[in-house]
Parts: structure tokens; C-alpha cells; sequence
């Protein structure tokens, strides 16, 4: 059992060294939070923020805090929309998206106003103000039960609680792409897998161990296995 471990920890070094992983700079803030938690798995992640340079990336991370409508305006206005969806939809890298990177993969937001979004997932992005009388915005840790278990959730436990700061929410239409959710005066997806795409509404890089655990697993996903 012992050369088992030891395998697998080699392994698991091995693919991290070898992965390299596009961290997406749109202007829309906590870059060095999640940075920092892969730099501490020892990932080799960069800052990217010329669409032309996804093509040196195996995975891609889609971070970002702050308005919808901004976050696609400045993706659209240097092609960075098109990019994502070449790499992530049709060459089907592994891609994460964190509490605003998620939302942006939705259909649609009725944040500001009705604003499209990437349309990778069949969702709308609503406000948490409109379905309950909790505190707006949903600030603090929540647990969060999964769905079912996959490679995503390697050794992360149903219901560990994660770091959430959001007003709006991911309604998806398809029940199969929600992966996790939460309670705050009601029942919202908060983590979606569909195919080689993951997101999280919560912010897994402020979520101490099992936020980290969460990273280091997306650093060996294989969605295509």
C-alpha cells in the first residue's frame, strides 16, 4: 500500500509541474487571492490577458468580483469572449470558473438590466434580493452539500463549508449541471460541472482546506476520461 501512496503523490506532483494553467486578468479584481492558493499547490499558473496566449495553456481560470455587464463588455472588447470559447467549448480544455467567472458562463443576467453572458450552460444569473429576505449581499461561510461525487470532490467533504461574497445567483435550467448547493432563505446552485467545465459560486481560494483541495483536484481533472 505504501508504494500506492507514494505513486500517487508522485503523480500528483508530476501533473501539477506539467500542467500550465491561464489565470484570466479582465479587470475584475481577486487575481492575487487565487494566484496565491495555486502557488501554494506549486501549480504553474500565469496572468493572462492577451487572448492570442491561451493557446500555451492546458486549463483555464476565470476568476473576477464586480459587475456582469462590465466583466463581458471588457472580455468582448479585446476578443477575449471568442478566445475563451474556442479553448474552452470547442478544444475542451479544463476550465474553472470562480464566483463571477461563473456567472459569466450563463446564458444570460438580469443584473443592470438584461446582458447576455458566454452561453455555455443554459442559465440565468438572478438576484438573491428577489428570493429572500436574508442579508444582501451573501457574505460569510455557508455549507455547501454536493450532488454526487466525482474527481472534483476527492477528499472534499458534503457539506464543508466555503467562503461566499455575491448578491446574484446561477439558476440553471438543466438540474444534471448543478453540482452543489447552498442554503440562504432558499436553495441555489453554488458549484456547476458540465463536461470540462467547473464553477463556483463560492470563492474556493479563501476557503482554507477543502477550498484548496478543490484547486489541487481541478489541477488533475480529466473531464474527457
Amino acid at each position: 500500500m505504501a508504494w500506492m501512496f507514494k505513486r500517487r503523490v508522485w503523480f500528483t506532483y508530476t501533473i501539477m509541474k506539467k500542467t500550465k494553467i491561464a489565470l484570466i486578468d479582465y479587470n475584475m479584481g481577486n487575481l492575487m487571492s487565487v494566484i496565491n492558493a495555486f502557488n501554494y499547490l506549486e501549480a504553474d499558473i500565469a496572468i493572462v490577458s492577451d487572448p492570442d496566449e491561451l493557446s500555451r495553456y492546458d486549463r483555464i481560470v476565470l476568476p473576477g468580483v464586480g459587475s456582469f455587464k462590465v466583466a463581458m463588455d471588457y472580455l468582448c472588447q479585446n476578443g477575449m469572449n471568442e478566445a475563451l470559447t474556442e479553448h474552452v467549448i470547442k478544444k475542451g480544455k479544463p476550465f474553472i470558473g470562480i464566483c463571477l467567472g461563473m456567472q459569466l458562463i450563463a446564458k444570460e443576467s438580469l443584473e443592470g438590466g438584461l446582458n447576455k453572458g458566454l452561453a455555455w450552460i443554459d442559465a440565468t444569473v438572478n438576484p438573491l434580493n428577489k428570493v429572500t429576505s436574508f442579508i444582501v449581499p451573501h457574505i460569510g461561510w455557508n455549507d455547501v452539500s454536493f450532488a454526487r461525487q466525482n474527481d472534483l470532490l476527492t477528499e472534499v467533504e458534503d457539506k464543508s463549508d466555503f467562503y461566499f461574497v455575491h448578491s446574484y445567483y446561477v439558476d440553471c435550467s438543466n438540474p444534471a449541471d448543478s453540482l452543489g448547493v447552498c442554503q440562504y432563505g432558499m436553495e441555489f446552485t453554488v458549484a456547476i460541472e458540465h463536461e470540462n467545465i467547473f464553477a463556483t459560486q463560492f470563492h474556493p481560494e479563501k476557503s482554507q482546506k477543502q477550498g484548496l483541495k478543490l484547486l489541487e483536484n481541478f489541477i488533475g481533472w480529466d473531464p474527457h476520461a
